[in-house]
C-alpha cells in the first residue's frame, strides 16, 4: 500500500511509481519512497502509456465532493496533434519520440519531463483554440422514472437557454428550435449540420426523492467528440443556485468572454424559494403546449408561485405572457385578457427593468389591443437592447413593422428570429404573412408552405395560405385551406359545407354561404370583412370591421395592408377608420 505525501491520497496499486493526481512520487507505508522511483519498471505498460495515463486519464474530485470533470484522455491529445498541419504533425512525432527516449535514459527526471511536456501541450491546445460562438442547448432527458418530472428536465433545459441567450456574444438557439430533437436519436454532428451550431449540450436529469443528479456533456459538433463533462448532485432545495453555477461553467467552456455585467446575469437568482422556482417551471412547462386548456393551467402554477414569492418577477412575466396569448388565441375575450397581460408585465418590470421579455409582452398589447405603433415599437426596441437573442422580440416586431408597411425592416427582423429559432411555427408563420402584406404572394405561399412542413396541423397557416390563393384567384386551393383550418379547429361539419357550397356554385356559392346569417365558422371579423368585399357589399364589410374596433380584435390591426380590403380603399369610411384605429 502506498500514498502521496502531496494530497494524501492511498493507492493501493503497489505497482504505480507516482500519485495519478498530482505526479509526485508515492510513498510507501513504511514511509520510504517506493523502490522503483527512478527505474523503467512500470507493471506490464511501457514508459509513455503509463505516464500519460498517471497525468491525463484520471478524474478529479472538488472539494466539496459535489461534482466531478473529466479529464481530456491521452488519445484527445493524439486528435489534437492529428489536426495539426503534416510538417507541424511531424515535428510533434520526432518531439514525442525524443521525449520517451529520455525516460528510459534519465528515470525518475524523464517521467517530470514527461509530466511537464504533456501538461504544457494540452494548455497551449487548450489557449490556442477559438471561442465557440454558437451552440444548441438540446432538451435534457428525464431519466427519474417519472413522468411528472418532465416538466423538471424542460425547465432546467429552457432555463439555461434564456440564461445563456443574456450574452451577446453567444448564438443559443431558441427553446422552440431544438425541442423539435425532443425524444429523438440523433448525432450532434446531425443538430450542428440542420441549426449551423458549433456546439452541442447534452444533459440528463434523475431525482431519487430529494436528491437530483445532472449529468452535462458539451459536445464538438463537426467531430462528434466530448469537449468537456460534469456532473452536479444536489438536494432539490439547492436547484435555483445549481442553475446559476451551471450557467457559468458551461459559459466558460464555450470560452466566452465574460463582462462583470455577464457574469452578473448568469448568477442572478430571481427567487430563492426552490418550491416557487419549480412552480415557476411547471407554468412554463404547460405554457410551451399552446393549447387553451394548458394556457389556463400555466397561469394557476405562476399563480401558486407568487402566492410563496410575491416579488418573483419572472413569475409575473409568466402571468404576462399567459393572459397575451389566452387572449391572441380567442380563449377569452381581449378585453379581458389583454389589460391582465399590461398589469403583469408592468408588475414584473417593476420588480426587475431588466427583464426583456415583459417589455415585448407590453409591445404586443400595444400593438394588438391598441393598435399603438409608436409606443410598441418603443417597447420592442428596450427588450431586444436588454435581451438580443429574445427571438419572440424580433417576431413581434417583425409582424408590427408589415401592419405599418415597413416591410423591409419587417423582413429583417423575421430573419433574425429565424436565425435564433429556424423550427419556430409563430415565426415561420408570421414571417409568411408579412410576405402577403407586402404583396410577395409566391414567396408568401412557399413560406407558409414550409410552415405547415413543420406542422401540417398548424391550423393558422392554413388561413393565412387561403388568403394569399384568394388574393391569387386561386379558388379551389382557397377553399381547401379555410376547410382544413376549419377542420384543425374542430368544425369538420363546417369544413365539409365549405367544400360542397363551392362544389355547388363555385367561388360566388362558397362566399355567399360563408357570408350567411348565423355563421359557425371559426374565422375572425376581417375574414368576413374581405368576404363581403369581394361581393361588392360595403355596408356590411364595414359593420364587420367596426365590430372589430369595438371589440379590440387584434387581427384588425393589418387592415392598412390586406390586400383583400383593397375595394373598400375608395370608401371615405375606411380612411375614417383608419384614423380611428390610429393606424399610420
Amino acid at each position: 500500500m502506498k500514498h502521496c505525501p502531496a494530497c494524501k491520497r492511498v493507492e493501493p496499486d503497489d505497482t504505480l511509481i507516482y500519485c495519478r493526481a498530482d505526479g509526485t512520487p508515492l510513498v510507501n507505508d513504511s514511509g520510504s519512497i517506493s523502490a522503483d522511483a527512478g527505474t523503467i519498471r512500470f507493471g506490464s505498460m511501457t514508459v509513455a502509456s503509463e505516464v500519460e495515463t498517471s497525468v491525463l486519464s484520471q478524474t478529479t474530485t472538488d472539494a466539496d465532493m459535489n461534482r466531478s470533470t473529466t479529464v481530456l484522455p491521452p488519445q484527445s491529445i493524439s486528435a489534437n496533434t492529428q489536426e495539426l498541419s503534416k510538417p507541424k504533425r511531424r515535428k510533434a512525432i520526432v518531439v514525442r519520440a525524443v521525449v520517451v527516449s529520455v525516460v528510459l535514459a534519465l528515470g525518475v527526471a524523464g517521467v517530470l519531463v514527461v509530466s511537464a511536456y504533456l501538461y504544457l501541450l494540452r494548455k497551449n491546445t487548450a489557449a490556442t483554440s477559438p471561442a465557440i460562438q454558437s451552440v444548441a442547448v438540446l432538451p435534457f432527458r428525464n431519466e427519474s422514472g417519472n413522468a411528472d418530472f418532465e416538466y423538471l428536465s424542460d425547465g432546467i433545459t429552457e432555463s439555461l437557454i434564456n440564461s445563456l441567450s443574456q450574452l451577446p456574444s453567444l448564438s443559443v438557439k431558441a427553446r422552440s428550435t431544438v425541442f423539435h430533437y425532443k425524444g429523438k436519436d440523433v448525432t450532434p454532428q446531425r443538430v450542428g449540420s440542420e441549426l449551423s451550431v458549433q456546439a452541442v449540450l447534452n444533459g440528463r436529469v434523475t431525482q431519487h426523492g430529494d436528491q437530483l443528479t445532472l449529468s452535462l456533456e458539451l459536445v464538438d459538433a463537426r467531430t462528434g467528440n466530448q469537449i468537456w463533462g460534469e456532473q452536479y448532485n444536489r438536494k432539490s432545495a439547492d436547484l435555483v443556485s445549481l442553475q446559476g453555477e451551471i450557467a457559468r461553467d458551461v459559459s466558460n467552456k464555450l470560452r466566452v468572454k465574460l463582462s462583470g455585467a455577464d457574469e452578473q446575469k448568469l448568477a442572478k437568482n430571481y427567487t430563492a424559494n426552490a418550491e416557487a422556482y419549480q412552480l415557476y417551471l411547471r407554468g412554463r412547462f404547460y405554457w410551451n403546449k399552446r393549447t387553451p386548456t394548458d394556457f389556463k393551467k400555466a397561469v394557476e402554477y405562476f399563480r401558486q408561485a407568487i402566492a410563496l414569492d410575491p416579488n418573483y418577477a419572472l413569475a409575473y412575466a409568466g402571468l404576462a405572457d399567459g393572459y397575451a396569448l389566452l387572449s391572441s388565441f380567442g380563449v377569452i375575450p381581449s378585453q379581458e385578457g389583454t389589460p391582465k397581460a399590461r398589469e403583469f408585465a408592468l408588475r414584473a418590470l417593476s420588480l426587475d427593468n431588466s427583464l426583456g421579455e415583459p417589455h415585448a409582452t407590453l409591445g404586443l398589447t400595444l400593438t394588438d389591443y391598441d393598435f399603438d405603433f409608436a409606443g410598441a415599437e418603443r417597447e420592442f426596441k428596450r427588450a431586444i437592447e436588454l435581451n438580443p437573442n429574445y427571438a419572440t422580440a424580433h417576431q413581434w416586431y417583425g409582424q408590427m413593422l408589415a401592419y405599418a408597411s415597413r416591410s423591409q425592416e419587417s423582413f429583417a427582423e423575421f430573419r433574425r428570429a429565424l436565425e435564433i429559432d429556424p423550427l419556430s411555427l409563430p415565426i415561420n408563420w408570421n414571417y409568411g404573412k408579412s410576405l402577403y402584406f407586402a404583396r410577395k404572394y409566391d414567396e408568401s405561399v412557399s413560406q407558409l408552405k414550409k410552415t405547415l412542413e413543420l406542422d401540417a396541423n398548424f391550423y393558422q397557416a392554413h388561413i393565412s395560405l387561403a388568403q394569399v390563393y384568394q388574393a391569387k384567384d386561386h379558388y379551389s386551393e382557397s377553399v381547401e385551406e379555410y376547410a382544413k383550418a376549419e377542420e384543425l379547429f374542430g368544425g369538420s361539419q363546417n369544413a365539409k359545407v365549405m367544400r360542397e357550397s363551392f362544389a355547388r356554385g363555385g367561388w360566388q356559392g362558397f362566399l355567399r354561404a360563408m357570408t350567411a346569417k348565423n355563421r359557425p365558422f371559426s374565422l375572425w371579423f376581417r375574414h368576413f370583412a374581405t368576404f363581403h368585399a369581394e361581393l361588392g357589399e360595403k355596408d356590411k364589410a364595414f359593420a364587420e370591421l367596426n365590430k372589430a374596433h369595438e371589440s379590440h380584435d387584434s387581427d384588425l390591426e393589418s387592415l392598412r395592408v390586406d390586400s383583400l380590403l383593397d375595394p373598400l380603399r375608395d370608401d371615405p369610411r375606411y380612411a375614417a377608420l383608419l384614423q380611428r384605429i390610429g393606424l399610420p
